[in-house]
């Protein structure tokens, strides 16, 4: 049994079961420092580009994931999450300046697709260290596979207190969602901060966009 124990998978969801909850109405979370791989580029989401860097990412998980396992340290490979922000509203809630605009002028929203910014994220144990994600990343790579594996970084982001809520249905109709974070939050005297944090709970090659499940998150101060 206690070898059972000690090959238990671990589920980051499951562990940090308060930051992921997912009401249909906006709530307020706290966020404790998380420690991701990551991947940043730019362009309209569906994208080939955007594409194969969610490919590369994928694949330095889950090779990843897999020398972790033979290790001794089994997990569950996280849900697939993303930071959108557009150049001139990176920097949410920095100054005076960005705080006197209006949430819908600093909305990447707001600029075409192709301006849009972007960090694709996938959580991982604090146990996975440089050394690791290095040798993950030369194993793809003397494979011949995607060479922008060598793009993944390891990277831990501190939200703190966010708002949040569940969004269910297109991407491209989440804005009323968000206009009820940004609602909820004035009315505590808050203000959204971003970037804009998407988790994407559904597969969308696998489910209809109007059943789509998306995790909206905002920091907030």
């Amino acid at each position: 049994m206690a070898r059972l124990a000690k090959l238990a998978k671990l589920d980051l969801y499951k562990k940090h079961h308060a930051e992921y909850v997912t009401p249909k109405e906006p709530v307020f979370v706290v966020v404790g420092p998380a420690q991701y791989l990551s991947i940043t580029g730019h362009g309209a989401p569906g994208g080939r580009l955007f594409q194969d860097h969610v490919a590369a990412l994928y694949s330095v998980a889950f090779t990843l994931k897999m020398a972790e396992k033979f290790s001794g340290h089994d997990y569950r490979v996280c849900h697939l999450e993303g930071q959108w922000w557009a150049e001139d509203c990176s920097g949410f809630g920095s100054d005076e300046e960005a705080d006197s605009r209006s949430h819908e002028a600093r909305d990447f929203r707001s600029h075409q697709a192709e301006d849009w910014q972007w960090r694709l994220l996938i959580r991982v144990p604090t146990f996975v260290h440089q050394k690791q994600l290095d040798a993950a990343i030369r194993a793809i790579l003397a494979k011949g596979k995607t060479t922008l594996a060598g793009q993944v970084k390891l990277e831990t982001l501190t939200e703190g207190r966010c708002v949040q809520m569940l969004h269910v249905g297109p991407y491209a109709a989440e804005k009323q969602d968000v206009e009820r974070m940004q609602a909820t939050a004035e009315s505590q005297g808050l203000h959204l901060r971003g970037p804009h944090h998407e988790i994407y709970l559904s597969d969308p090659r696998r489910v209809p966009a109007e059943r789509l499940r998306t995790i909206l998150r905002y920091p907030v101060e």
